[in-house]
């Protein structure tokens, strides 16, 4: 008995040194390199507390982490700015949704984004911001339900949302791109110092007298990031692990939520239809690879080891 407690008492000091290590360097490459903010020191509380808190919650935690690392790799997207590395595509994008989806207006061609922003109504601004606002909770929500539900479609769903974003954020490196927003702003002339802008979703802002919006955008980690649309990509994922785990009528919803985020991405101005399509297309390559590199050994053995850890 002895020295089972002694077993978990050096257990349990490695697992504190090695927290509050991990911890440490993150707190301190983020002040390096895109400064101190209040938010990464609670980042860090938070893990801290559900990790020590009981098992439950440690195993919790530890299985969320794959969101925690999505986060983290975003938020440090700001240390190496995709323009840095490519052009910034904004007339050529632009010129090309028009090429494949121009709306004739009083003898004029627009892009979609530019018919719709003629077509302003109240209702669809409301709609459009509580569409958006879906786009983490929805996931957050299957993955908590998988997670007391199912935990291997719950790691599943998790990983194959990193791997998305991860496939995601290459492309953005790729094909930096500016959102429809911007050249009414800023003309087709590339600006580094560009701020993230609220677009459309402004006036959500605006009518309920908020900052919701606002300060979401005002964190961006790159204004040059519209291509593809992962706010597309999203609510697939979501509507697919829905399916495969056959949820019923809330799949309905789901693809209620998918097709109004989509529609709301064009409305406000934040994206092109081209980069929905990219956002979907990015969606299912993400679903399909995903599902080959799991039936690889080395894979699959790794994914196992983590369920039991989350288990």
């Amino acid at each position: 008995m002895e020295q089972i407690i002694k077993d978990r008492n050096k257990k349990s000091l490695r697992g504190i040194i090695t927290i509050a290590a991990i911890s440490l360097f993150y707190l301190l490459v983020s002040a390096i390199f895109i400064g101190f903010k209040t938010n990464q020191l609670f980042l860090v509380f938070f893990f801290c507390v559900m990790y020590f808190a009981s098992n439950h919650t440690r195993k919790l935690i530890l299985g969320f982490s794959v969101f925690i690392v999505y986060w983290i790799v975003f938020d440090y997207m700001k240390i190496f700015p995709n323009y840095r590395f490519n052009v910034v595509h904004i007339q050529d994008l632009h010129d090309l949704e028009k090429k494949f989806f121009a709306i004739k207006w009083e003898g004029v061609f627009l892009t979609p984004n530019e018919y719709l922003a003629k077509r302003q109504t109240i209702s669809l601004d409301l709609l459009s911001g509580f569409f958006y606002l879906c786009w983490v909770p929805v996931p957050l929500f299957l993955a908590v339900f998988l997670f007391y539900k199912n935990r291997a479609e719950f790691l599943k769903f998790s990983l194959t949302f990193l791997w998305i974003n991860l496939l995601g954020f290459i492309i953005y490196y790729l094909y930096p791109a500016a959102a429809p927003w911007y050249i009414p702003l800023h003309g087709s002339v590339f600006d580094a110092a560009t701020p993230g802008n609220t677009a459309g979703l402004g006036r959500f802002d605006l009518y309920f007298n908020v900052h919701i919006f606002h300060d979401l955008y005002a964190q961006s980690s790159n204004v040059f990031a519209a291509m593809p649309s992962l706010h597309a990509a999203y609510p697939l994922l979501v509507l697919y692990y829905g399916v495969r785990n056959k949820l019923g009528w809330i799949n309905i919803l789901f693809a209620v939520i998918m097709l109004g985020i989509w529609f709301a991405a064009v409305y406000t101005g934040h994206h092109y239809i081209l980069d929905v399509l990219a956002g979907i297309l990015c969606c299912l390559v993400g679903i399909v690879s995903f599902n080959r590199i799991i039936k690889y050994k080395p894979m699959a053995k790794m994914l196992e080891d983590y369920l039991q850890v989350i288990r």
